[in-house]
């Protein structure tokens, strides 16, 4: 009798957490079902939402689901269990008879004895993310053609300067040089960031690449202090190494200092400084001292194409912090500004970085 009660609790117990399971995946947002090699056998209310299926009605979705499933559990009643996950995308039929992009992972389920008979699968919807996808690179097109236009013609310019300007002084030809080797630069800037298949891989692909906190601050500073001499490092306790997009992160730096040098006094400071921030993470920060931005205007200065009060006298589009903002985005961080006491602005880069060594920030 001792031995029928211990198997009558163990019993209760698993019908318990069976019942929980059910509960959670009937709360879930998570759009799944299983399947044998006959057909679905069970389909998530989520799933019932999204596609508009009862289980009945959905085994008109079984083909393309389960085109794979005889052969995979074929190889794998032979010994061949690499395609233990599969991950696919494909276009389902929805209830009402449109079409939907969707990514379907299926994992084989193993049976008590060992073998393999049914899948379970996950079913993500696309529709948003390809339409994301699309009016991103239409709007990275557009914005490679804007930059690229007026850049072509200062090239042009300072090319035939160069070549006309054999009797000009050599301070006046090293300027025409330093034009050129500007637009150079913000070509490859354009080359490097705003292509559509470029802006595809950013928080699709993780770049392996590594950088120096350190040293990524003292390059940004070191090419900024051409244009300011007045400019500060402070560095704190960073880390040797940090997982990013190296070249992101200085398009960030950059447009920091690029916008404090163009709106503070030519004699003014700017502070930079990178440490460990007090709440967790890295921090950046750059700091001047100009006039700063209105109260009513700091909510909407990372918008794209939003220009300031402030700006009007001063060239630009507009796009270099929320470009700034875009990215850091993307590594999971931030980009912030506030008003600092005794005037000026702070803008800081936030980033999240892992406690254990060798963990990506994005």
């Amino acid at each position: 009798m001792t031995r029928v009660a211990e198997l009558e609790a163990v019993l209760a117990a698993a019908q318990a957490e069976m019942q929980r399971c059910r509960e959670w995946l009937a709360y879930s947002e998570e759009a799944s079902f299983t399947a044998d090699a006959a057909g679905l056998t069970w389909l998530s209310p989520a799933c019932e939402r999204q596609f508009g299926y009862t289980l009945a009605a959905a085994q008109a979705l079984a083909a393309p689901l389960l085109a794979q499933l005889p052969a995979r559990l074929a190889r794998y009643s032979a010994g061949d269990a690499t395609r233990w996950q599969v991950r696919r995308e494909l276009e389902l039929a929805h209830a009402d008879g449109h079409a939907v992009s969707v990514e379907i992972t299926t994992t084989l389920m193993p049976e008590t004895d060992g073998s393999v008979r049914r899948i379970h699968g996950i079913v993500r919807d696309l529709t948003l993310a390809r339409e994301l996808a699309q009016q991103q690179k239409q709007f990275t097109s557009m914005l490679s053609h804007e930059f690229r236009t007026p850049l072509a013609v200062i090239d042009g310019a300072a090319q035939l300067l160069e070549m006309t300007g054999t009797a000009h002084d050599e301070s006046t030809r090293k300027r025409y040089r330093k034009i050129q080797t500007a637009a150079d630069r913000l070509l490859a800037l354009l080359d490097e960031h705003l292509t559509p298949q470029r802006m595809a891989e950013i928080g699709r692909v993780r770049q392996p690449d590594q950088v120096a906190p350190a040293s990524l601050l003292q390059m940004a500073v070191q090419q900024a202090a051409s244009r300011r001499s007045s400019i500060t490092l402070a560095l704190g306790n960073l880390p040797a190494q940090m997982r990013c997009d190296p070249a992101g992160m200085r398009l960030c730096l950059d447009v920091l200092l690029d916008n404090a040098i163009k709106y503070t006094p030519a004699a003014s400071t700017i502070e930079v400084s990178g440490q460990m921030a007090a709440g967790g993470g890295l921090e950046m920060l750059v700091r001047d001292y100009g006039t700063g931005v209105a109260e009513d205007e700091l909510g909407r200065i990372f918008e794209k194409a939003y220009r300031g009060n402030n700006a009007s006298q001063i060239g630009g589009s507009g796009l270099g912090l929320y470009m700034a903002s875009a990215v850091l985005e993307v590594h999971g961080g931030r980009l912030t500004a506030r008003h600092v006491p005794g005037g000026g602005m702070e803008f800081r880069i936030w980033l999240p970085i892992a406690s254990q060594t060798g963990k990506v920030l994005a």
